[in-house]
């Protein structure tokens, strides 16, 4: 065999490899873009986009983006704990989160923070985010509450106001 045979081969050769790994990929990516797969998406929270019944708390995931846990994590709390210590979470963590306030006296000058010392006005939102989402929770809970103590004294009302009806005699 000669040189130039053997170098023209291997090109050949080489072309159909790469042609065929181009190909393969090009289905490939027309395969992905058909079917984009779960939690794929660039705009999803976490929980958000699994969050697709009618149900009063997926309502609210999808409304404030975050998912319940997401939000008790967020302010270290744990479930069912009492809205004070919520609330006391939340303050500690947006205040240490919001930026320095302007001295009270106007003749001294601004001081910067303190090193270490930082604000985020990202967590800060995310805090009053989750205060948020715990809040319309506990909101829902209390509403389904009185809603369900309502029925029951509706229903004990109109039991009561109503005698029994008689048993049926047995003469047709």
């Amino acid at each position: 065999m000669s040189s130039p045979r053997a170098i023209i081969q291997i090109l050949i050769t080489g072309t159909r490899i790469l042609g065929k790994a181009f190909f393969e990929a090009g289905r490939q990516a027309a395969k992905n873009a058909r079917a984009p797969t779960p939690g794929s998406l660039g705009n999803d929270v976490a929980g958000v986009g699994h969050a697709s019944s009618s149900s009063i708390t997926d309502q609210l995931t999808r409304q404030h983006r975050m998912t319940l846990d997401e939000a008790h994590l967020i302010l270290n709390v744990k479930r069912g704990e009492e809205m004070e210590n919520v609330l006391k979470h939340y303050e500690h963590l947006f205040k240490a989160n919001s930026p320095p306030q302007p001295p009270a006296n106007t003749d001294t000058p601004k001081t910067a923070r303190s090193p270490g010392q930082f604000y985020s006005h990202y967590l800060q939102s995310k805090v009053f985010r989750a205060r948020e989402r715990i809040e319309a929770e506990s909101n829902i809970v209390v509403e389904g509450e009185a809603e369900a103590t309502q029925k029951a004294g509706q229903k004990a009302e109109s039991s009561s106001s109503h005698p029994p009806p008689p048993p049926p005699t047995g003469s047709s």
